[in-house]
């Protein structure tokens, strides 16, 4: 029997741009100093900046804690509770 998840809400805390937590994780796609990549219970969130580090990741819990420069946060996709942008009405009727 597969074990469902409450679902977690999404949030975000930094302070100074430069220590930041993040809730509502539910993978990394992709990290380095300068570009994190994740994908978020509200859809994919990029974050730019300099001197990033990932300090500790917990998928369980849906937590990521980090260091570095901040400069952009970028939401590229919806997320589930998101309004489906682009599509149709009659498309969004028919799902």
């Amino acid at each position: 029997m597969e074990e469902k998840r409450a679902p977690m809400s999404h949030k975000l805390s930094f302070t100074d741009r430069r220590q930041g937590m993040i809730t509502g994780v539910l993978d990394v796609l992709s990290f380095d100093e300068k570009l994190v990549v994740l994908q978020s219970q509200c859809g994919v969130l990029t974050l730019k900046g300099e001197e990033m580090h990932v300090k500790q990741l917990d998928l369980e819990k849906g937590e990521l804690e980090m260091t570095g420069r901040v400069d952009q946060l970028i939401y590229t996709q919806d997320g589930p509770g998101s309004r489906k942008k682009g599509k149709s009405v009659l498309k969004r009727l028919l799902q």
